[in-house]
């Protein structure tokens, strides 16, 4: 670890959390997470777009390899986009971060609009992922530290949900940007690549709004600026939900580091935290085959099996399920809690997939995008959590980089391994015309997301209505110190219900 710069006992994690809702908190959901409205916006244009980039004259002339190699790409650059920006948002701040993810996302998508050849679109791709990777780090972490702790577990389910906001969007905007009576086909691709500039052009002005955060300052020795920023939170709270806020007594005493080595991280994560490593690693793989056995394969199987010509109205219901979902179920992991929610989410949908493997050839479209309907509306927000627990049960020095080594792993599994799987047996079950050949993928999603839960209901966390502080304690927390988060002991194992 880095010299120590200083010794503070501070009360500003519990001013935080004891914070009544206020419109001041809608502004930080709203500039930070919009940004998953935009990463559902990417995906189900790009995977709608594939046709129109294929053609020499009015797109780029892209053959089907190319365009999965432009799939792979955007996942490379994601994957490695979260390692490098997550590092480095632990390191530089919170807000620093957030703000260059998302210029990285602007200036790539813009400049994938106006992409000449093949090579451009490539690079362009590459950047616009490694933007969105970053994004997750970033912004999952400093929406942590500045939502009350109340709250948490709603808000980070349900921004992440929004992703399927972006979904729908992007489903439904590829009927008229792909008709060519309506728009020039040379044109209908580029504007669905340029109006995700122009919505991260206004998240932008947003987000210059919102702080750094105070948990973050006042470990790398900037207290003042910390007690600054909630000074002005509390008078701007207290001013909108016309409540007095009441004094705290909780304190958390910090040894003040200017960095955090990486050798220390690394051992929190796998020496001192294996359990929760472990869960979080459960959780992510599972969630990331569910949605390529069914949904990242889905407008194939509609097109190649059950003769559908436009797929876009059948993705935007299924999209909008998600979100609604998540949206719905959010203020549950809050009330019964994270264990009980986490668990149901995936083990249900785990079994319900399942249960359409065995029936595939049975189903209609229609039958089978309400039955995705059904298994993603539990799904979603079970997959959503996933974030909310890589976000909250690390310490505060490695959280963004937690996120970004998780969101890594479940990135590359889903959108590497995934697809390469998934459309070999899709291939395969179209040269025979027999679409249950495609179970197995659905039958191997259900195995890992029924896993997934059972590594949660053993080993979780029970993090509702509970500070950062006491699910994890920091790092540079003094061990002389009576802190929130207990022993090293009591820090290594889930917390007590």
């Amino acid at each position: 670890m880095a010299v120590e710069t200083g010794r503070i006992t501070t009360d500003i994690p519990a001013r935080l959390d004891r914070l009544p809702w206020a419109r001041w908190h809608w502004m930080v959901v709203i500039g930070l997470g919009t940004v998953w409205i935009l990463d559902g916006l990417e995906v189900t244009i790009v995977g709608s777009m594939s046709d129109a980039l294929k053609d020499g004259d009015t797109g780029l002339g892209l053959s089907n390899f190319d365009v999965g190699l432009a799939g792979a790409v955007y996942v490379a650059g994601a994957c490695l986009g979260a390692l490098f920006f997550g590092q480095l948002t632990d390191r530089l701040g919170r807000k620093k971060l957030f703000l260059l993810t998302l210029a990285v996302y602007t200036v790539a998508t813009v400049a994938t609009a106006f992409a000449p050849n093949p090579l451009w679109y490539f690079i362009a791709r590459f950047f616009t992922g490694t933007g969105i990777g970053g994004e997750y780090a970033a912004i999952n972490s400093a929406i942590d530290e500045l939502i009350p702790a109340p709250y948490r577990g709603r808000v980070d389910v349900a921004i992440n949900g929004s992703f399927w906001i972006g979904a729908a969007g992007g489903s439904l905007l590829t009927i008229p940007l792909l008709d060519p009576n309506v728009i020039d086909a040379q044109w209908g691709w580029r504007l669905a690549f340029g109006l995700g500039g122009i919505l991260a052009i206004g998240i932008l002005v947003v987000r210059r709004h919102v702080p750094e955060s105070p948990r973050w300052l006042f470990i790398h020795g900037r207290e003042d600026e910390a007690e600054d920023i909630v000074r002005g939170i509390e008078h701007t709270v207290e001013e909108e939900s016309g409540k007095r806020l009441d004094p705290v007594s909780e304190t958390i005493t910090i040894r003040q580091r200017k960095s955090i080595g990486m050798g220390l991280i690394a051992r929190t994560v796998f020496t001192l935290y294996p359990k929760r490593t472990i869960v979080c690693f459960s959780l992510f793989v599972g969630q990331a085959f569910l949605y390529n056995a069914f949904f990242f394969t889905y407008g194939d199987t509609l097109t190649t099996f059950l003769d559908v010509e436009q797929t876009g109205w059948y993705l935007a219901i299924f999209a909008l399920s998600n979100f609604v979902g998540a949206l719905a179920l959010s203020p549950l992991f809050d009330s019964i809690g994270r264990v009980q929610m986490i668990t149901f989410t995936y083990v249900l949908s785990g079994v319900l997939l399942g249960v359409t493997g065995f029936f595939l050839d049975g189903f209609t479209a229609t039958t089978l995008t309400l039955m995705g309907a059904i298994i993603f509306f539990f799904a979603s927000a079970g997959a959503s959590a996933a974030y909310l627990t890589a976000s909250e049960v690390f310490p505060m020095e490695t959280r963004a980089l937690c996120i970004a080594f998780f969101y890594a792993i479940g990135t590359a599994a889903g959108g590497i391994s995934g697809p390469l799987l998934f459309g070999w047996l899709i291939e395969r079950a179209s040269d025979s015309g027999d679409i249950t050949k495609i179970a197995i993928g659905y039958f191997i999603g259900a195995a890992l997301m029924i896993a997934g839960g059972i590594v949660e209901a053993f080993l979780g966390v029970r993090a509702e209505g509970k500070s950062l502080e006491s699910i994890a304690q920091p790092l540079t927390a003094d061990d002389d110190e009576p802190q929130p988060g207990g022993t090293e002991e009591d820090r290594a194992a889930p917390a007590p219900a």
